[in-house]
């Protein structure tokens, strides 16, 4: 399971009902109690939550309470929404508003980027999505560029992609919202266009847009390159949003090879004030296993 297949499963889905989701591979036992939040204010970005990995099994209402018990005051949404009804969006931030919760991305086009014969379709699902995220009070676009078009030269495929962000960023010119760009592993997609980040941050320096950055994905980075703590130092006034899963089974960080201590004190270093998002499937409760690692990116963040 991933991002993109759950955006198909939700095309069929109605109301705020909870839908299908992964059960882990393995259980693994759980990390040492975390410390609390007491003295680990310091660190300068905020921790959020992708929904679609946790509670698949309760409904849109109580998988935010169970994200609000663990700590967290911020989630990102996938494309959830797309069957609510006027009454459905009133009951759900009702909700949002008394946990005291903020969404603070949103992904779920279709469209591609890399394929300039979608350009109008794309940008016409842009321009539909900016009432929605008004609606949903979330001021953040995640856009995957699209798979690769076959025989067409891989120039013109990243040109179609700078083209076709400018075009975006247009339409959100004057508004409280921003564009975020995101890569995808080889292994999960090898038809995707944009498999490194450093291939995102030449498109968003193409671009030169101060409301287009790049979703930088440390699970899909790690798998397609690694080097993620220099791309980090490189390009971190580009880097718009973080997610955090580790290699191997995108389970919580810990479980594998990545070094999330040393990512998390880098991002305190370089004093990255935006996102840091958990997307990971939980190897143990899922409730304590966000909640532990709230408060581990805090505490390795502060210093």
């Amino acid at each position: 399971m991933n991002r993109r297949s759950f955006v198909r499963k939700l095309a069929g889905a109605a109301g705020a009902a909870g839908v299908a989701g992964v059960s882990p591979r393995k259980a693994l036992p759980a990390p040492p109690a975390a410390s609390t939040d007491a003295g680990h204010a310091s660190a300068p970005y905020k921790v959020s939550l992708m929904l679609w990995t946790v509670f698949p099994h309760l409904t849109f209402e109580e998988r935010l309470e169970k994200v609000a018990d663990a700590g967290y005051q911020s989630v990102e949404l996938v494309n959830e929404f797309r069957q609510w009804s006027a009454e459905d969006y009133r009951r759900v931030l009702r909700k949002k508003h008394e946990l005291g919760l903020e969404f603070d991305a949103s992904a779920g086009l279709s469209r591609s980027l890399i394929d300039p014969k979608q350009r109008q379709a794309f940008l016409a699902e842009v321009q539909g999505m900016i009432p929605i995220l008004d609606k949903l009070e979330c001021s953040t676009l995640i856009i995957l560029p699209g798979d690769l078009v076959p025989g067409m030269p891989r120039v013109d495929q990243y040109q179609s992609c700078v083209d076709g962000l400018k075009r975006a960023a247009d339409l959100i010119d004057g508004k409280n919202l921003r564009l975020l760009i995101e890569n995808i592993d080889p292994e999960e997609n090898p038809r995707f266009y944009m498999t490194s980040v450093a291939e995102g941050f030449k498109i968003v320096r193409a671009v030169n847009h101060p409301r287009i950055r790049l979703l930088y994905d440390l699970y899909h980075e790690q798998i397609a390159e690694g080097n993620l703590i220099e791309k980090l130092e490189k390009n971190i006034d580009l880097t718009g949003l973080i997610h955090v899963a580790d290699v191997p089974g995108r389970h919580e960080p810990g479980t594998g090879e990545i070094n999330y201590t040393n990512i998390y004190r880098k991002l305190g270093q370089l004093k990255y004030d935006r996102y840091v998002a958990m997307e990971y499937f939980p190897t143990y409760d899922a409730l304590e296993s966000l909640r532990a690692n709230r408060r581990r990116a805090l505490r390795d963040g502060s210093g």
